[in-house]
């Protein structure tokens, strides 16, 4: 099972060319002391360490590996480019057709070096903080243009933001959210689902068929369609979580924390803009 997080959908924390989280045999492992289950070197990716005939596995060695500080800092630091580069940008460039094309062209190439880190076979920190840096560009050019019209909509977007993620890793402590198989293929196939119908919904709206927004309009069905976005983020949110919580019980290498800082930035920037245009149509039916 891959993530929809597409950080993750090449180079998940897991083992057997799968999730670690998305299979309940670890789980009597970790009862067991094992954190690897019956057979650590069937299942952990980054044991390095050989076996020799009837010797004991041997655990990764510590040093060197991915510890939740890591991600924290990695995690923050990304997070901080993208918050600077969206003042800077809100700040120094007022809104007009020149700073449209700017986010524009930001976005595309944030998605390219999204893209790119993607599918490297390891974490570069040049490219993802590079796709921060042009995320930051977009996003303050575009909660500039919403807050012109809405005053006050990009904050409330940001408390909303960080309120989901909030909810949601508590609720994923709590273990009232358990990350398996199952609950993966359900969130993925309702992300593909979502993906589609607004890549139709696109379409209608581009030929005119669809010309007040359609599912993204400013009324009650795009209000629906806002909060189903982000219901699907905090979903990403948790595939995230356990995914990193896993590459740290494994012993991933210390430099998939920098993958890990990316994938929850490219989660919270969804968040982030459902948020935004949520908040502006509550606001519009005010």
């Amino acid at each position: 099972m891959r993530s929809s997080n597409p950080v993750f959908s090449r180079r998940g924390f897991g083992r057997d060319n799968g999730y670690a989280g998305f299979d309940t045999a670890p789980q009597a492992g970790y009862a067991q002391g094992n954190p690897y289950g019956q057979n650590p070197y069937a299942q952990n990716p980054y044991a390095q360490t050989t076996v020799g005939q009837g010797a004991p596995p041997q655990t990764p060695p510590a040093a060197g590996r991915m510890t939740m500080d890591d991600v924290i800092v990695r995690s923050a630091t990304t997070l901080g480019v993208v918050v600077l580069g969206a003042v800077l940008t809100w700040a120094l460039l007022p809104v007009s057709t020149t700073s449209f094309g700017l986010a524009f062209g930001s976005a595309i190439v944030a998605m390219v070096l999204g893209l790119v880190q993607s599918f490297k076979r390891k974490p570069s920190p040049a490219l993802i903080l590079g796709y921060a840096a042009f995320e930051g560009v977009f996003l303050g050019v575009i909660s500039e243009m919403y807050n012109s019209r809405w005053s006050g909509a990009p904050f409330q977007a940001v408390l909303g933001t960080m309120a989901v993620s909030a909810a949601t890793l508590l609720v994923y402590k709590a273990g009232w959210i358990r990350v398996t198989a199952r609950y993966a293929r359900i969130g993925m196939a309702i992300a593909i689902a979502f993906v589609l119908a607004m890549v139709v919904n696109l379409l209608l709206v581009a030929f005119g068929v669809a010309p007040d927004g359609g599912l993204r309009g400013m009324g009650p069905l795009g209000a629906i369609v806002g909060v189903i976005a982000i219901l699907l983020g905090a979903f990403f949110l948790t595939l995230d979580f356990k995914q990193i919580e896993d590459g740290i019980a494994y012993g991933a290498p210390r430099e998939e924390s920098w993958l890990a800082a990316f994938g929850l930035t490219v989660s919270l920037v969804w968040i982030y803009l459902e948020m935004l245009r949520l908040v502006a149509i509550f606001s519009n039916n005010d």
